[in-house]
């Protein structure tokens, strides 16, 4: 989080979505760990909460700076562990897990009941597709 904000200030909502793109999916924190997170940093002197076009940022303070400063080599090795672990399949592969539940939500909150078991219909043959690509 200290490198994002060295960046620039962002707010939580951006913080997520930055650390998720980041590691192409592989980590995507949920708000209940970002924002006591956040918390802890301002209590320590390292952030400092602004209000900014209506939204609360987060930004460095001077001793955020000064800590990420002297801490850049150690912070940047967090992306490169990432980078190291994540294939482009793995990647590809979570992508398209994460569209295909964006499809669903959306079927199951706007979708007929003859779309849904056609959906529900699609699923069931995408699973035994899987099962049998691991029994290969």
């Amino acid at each position: 989080m200290l490198a994002l904000l060295a960046e620039q200030p962002r707010h939580g909502y951006e913080i997520i979505q930055e650390i998720a793109e980041r590691t192409s999916g592989s980590w995507r924190p949920s708000p209940g760990s970002v924002y006591p997170t956040l918390q802890q940093l301002a209590d320590e002197g390292l952030v400092r909460t602004e209000e900014s076009e209506g939204r609360r940022t987060v930004a460095l303070t001077e001793a955020g700076t000064t800590y990420v400063e002297e801490h850049r080599d150690e912070l940047a090795k967090v992306w490169d562990s990432v980078d190291d672990e994540v294939s482009a399949a793995v990647s590809n592969l979570r992508n398209q897990y994460g569209q295909l539940h964006a499809a669903v939500a959306q079927i199951m909150a706007a979708g007929t009941d003859e779309q849904r078991e056609t959906a529900a219909t699609a699923l069931a043959d995408a699973r035994k597709a899987i099962y049998r690509l691991l029994a290969e």
